[in-house]
């Protein structure tokens, strides 16, 4: 079973929630025996293997969550190929012991749009679609006393499981599961993250509803989206691909969303950032060297490959009723 999860599950059924813990233990258990059958095996391996570092230290506040240590230029350079053996990294940037990992996302670039908008002092947070957890290590800088990341990709996994190999024990998880796994009526967060999740989802008020009932009363939600600039209620439903992502079900526009939101149950629906991804933020790098944005849209890069509107992001706040 993953690492740290038992003492995780025996804290949610401490504070009432045993029914969600047996669902992420065999949720756990499944992953285990799936993953088995592909690189799992490899990615363990290859997190036994890593060298040893002294005196580690971590600083999770800077824009590349960092560690640091004392290592020498042979282990450093046995670490940097046993690092490249999880490509592609997506999320990050990450800083470990002097090896600079560009990720595909500048996901501080992400976090510094909604970061003022929050207070995580003491907080119990969810990270839906967390991928290898870099936003939660930023969140615990931001003082979360918990965070729980559900992620269903064992690579994403396996990423945040080298972190924790030299952090040792920390109060953020990344754990095998999706929005599908939340009880109803769970009530267990303050505060809950839906970011490039809600456009991949063949119910986007499903979807909705479950991370409303993730949330105590009065609990915020952040939820970042694809929308199409329009200004009135409309919703894009490719017929085929958007980007190249086969998975992309809904984009709404901002008014749209807001009622998506409304109908729902969320209230204080606050707007903290629109803006159009560019190929600054989201690129192909050392650390992610498939296809990545500038491959996804048209030449003169004024629509998607397909045709379809740039894609354009809208970061938002709202609290349950």
């Amino acid at each position: 079973m993953m690492l740290g999860i038992e003492g995780l599950l025996a804290e949610l059924e401490s504070e009432g929630h045993a029914g969600w813990a047996e669902t992420l233990r065999q949720r756990a258990r499944e992953f285990e025996h799936d993953a088995a059958h592909g690189l799992w095996p490899q990615w363990t391996q290859a997190i036994c293997d890593l060298p040893a570092v002294e005196s580690v230290t971590a600083d999770f506040g800077l824009p590349a969550v960092t560690l640091s240590g004392e290592i020498s230029p042979e282990d450093q350079q046995r670490l940097r190929e046993q690092l490249r053996l999880f490509h592609p990294w997506r999320k990050g940037p990450f800083d470990l012991f002097g090896i600079a990992i560009d990720t595909e996302w500048r996901s501080d670039w992400k976090w510094a749009r909604v970061a003022s908008h929050l207070d995580l002092r003491d907080a119990s947070v969810l990270d839906v679609g967390c991928g290898n957890g870099y936003y939660g290590w930023r969140m615990l800088a931001a003082g979360a006393r918990r965070v729980i990341g559900l992620d269903p990709f064992p690579l994403y996994i396996a990423q945040h499981r080298v972190i924790e190999h030299y952090v040792g024990g920390s109060a953020a998880h990344v754990l095998p599961g999706t929005d599908a796994d939340l009880p109803k009526r769970l009530e267990a967060f303050d505060v809950a993250f839906s970011m490039g999740v809600l456009y991949h989802r063949t119910s986007p008020i499903d979807h909705l509803k479950s991370m409303l009932q993730s949330l105590r009363p009065g609990g915020k939600l952040v939820l970042e989206t694809l929308i199409i600039d329009h200004p009135d209620s409309q919703v894009l439903i490719p017929e085929g691909r958007y980007a190249k992502m086969r998975n992309v079900w809904f984009i709404p526009s901002l008014t749209m969303l807001e009622r998506f939101l409304s109908r729902c149950g969320f209230r204080d629906i606050e707007v903290v950032d629109v803006c159009v991804t560019t190929t600054e933020e989201q690129r192909r790098t050392e650390w992610m060297e498939f296809e990545s944005l500038s491959d996804f849209l048209s030449p003169d890069q004024t629509t998607t490959i397909e045709g379809h509107p740039l894609p354009t992001r809208a970061t938002v706040v709202a609290s349950r009723g």
